[in-house]
Parts: C-alpha cells; structure tokens; sequence
C-alpha cells in the first residue's frame, strides 16, 4: 500500500487505490485460505457449504439448527440439503431438543471431529503463521478490520465483551426461532 501512516489509533481515510488493494488483497487471501480444505472435501464430494456446517457446529455443539441458520444467512432449503448429506454420511448426529421434540441439536460425531481437525488443519496452520509473522498489534489491528467489515451488529457482539475485549460468544444470539 502506499504511504499511510499508521503512528496511531487515529482514524485514517485511505484513498481509493487503498481500499481496493485491500479488496483485492482478500480475494487472494480467501482463494489461498480455502484452497487446501476445497481440495480434501472435494473427496467427500463436499462444497464449502459442507466445510461452513461442520466448523460451526464442531464450534457450537449442541447448536439447534435455528441457530446454524442464523449464523449462515442461507435459506432451511439449502441448508437441508448439506445437512442431510453430512447426517446421511455420518459427520453430523441430530438429537431432539431437551425441552420442545420438534427441536433439532446438532453435534459432530467422531467422524464428523476427524473431518474437521483435517479440514481447519491447513487454515490454522496458515493463520498462526500470519500471526506470527505479522506480531501482536498487527493481529489486533487484523481483528479490527474483520469487525468493521461484519455488517450485522449481533454478529459483531458474539467477538466482544461489551468493553472493547475479545470473547467468542458460544451460544449464537437468534433473532426469530
């Protein structure tokens, strides 16, 4: 990029040429960071829809479906779909809701771990090293951006703790259930 200063937390206003290396630079980042997961699930014969389930229901166990939609913003028909394949297959295990039957939670099952662990493996790789690589005031200034960006306010909230410090809300906040 070119000469932005960033000598404090200051707001900057970076030019057009700026912003649109950053998009740019993420295209690329995104293209990087699924490239080895795309390759072991395509084995599955799974999609990145697929990958999406499996790391946040292996992040959220116990999640109701509900939740998982709320999370995705994808439609009950697409996420059948995926869903019932990695049922079907054995990666994800459907129990009724302790309190209303009608209630679908959703867990990985040993398989369903195992495919996750080989799955992130690279991703986790590649981010610790950037993380690394980069130090911790860049990390943080990382994580700042990627909050920016997230449009949904809700969805911001499950990364902090009201006081400007990290967490990672367990339980996804549902609009309408």
């Amino acid at each position: 990029m070119s000469d932005i200063k960033l000598r404090s937390s200051e707001p900057i206003s970076p030019g057009e040429d700026e912003v649109r290396e950053g998009i740019e630079l993420l295209f690329f980042a995104y293209r990087d960071f699924t490239a080895e997961p795309d390759a072991i699930l395509s084995r599955y014969g799974f999609g990145r829809a697929h990958h999406r389930v499996i790391h946040f229901v292996g992040r959220h166990p116990q999640m109701t479906v509900s939740e998982l939609l709320a999370i995705l913003h994808i439609t009950k028909q697409s996420l059948s779909r995926v869903l019932s394949e990695l049922v079907h297959q054995g990666f994800i295990a459907q129990q009724p809701g302790p309190y209303d039957r009608r209630q679908r939670r959703l867990q990985l099952t040993s398989e369903g771990r195992a495919l996750e662990r080989e799955v992130s493996a690279p991703q986790r790789a590649r981010v610790a090293e950037a993380y690394r690589q980069a130090g911790a005031a860049a990390v943080e200034g990382f994580r700042k951006v990627l909050l920016s960006i997230i449009a949904d306010a809700g969805d911001r909230r499950r990364f902090d703790d009201g006081s400007g410090g990290k967490r990672y809300n367990q339980r996804p906040t549902i609009r309408d259930e």
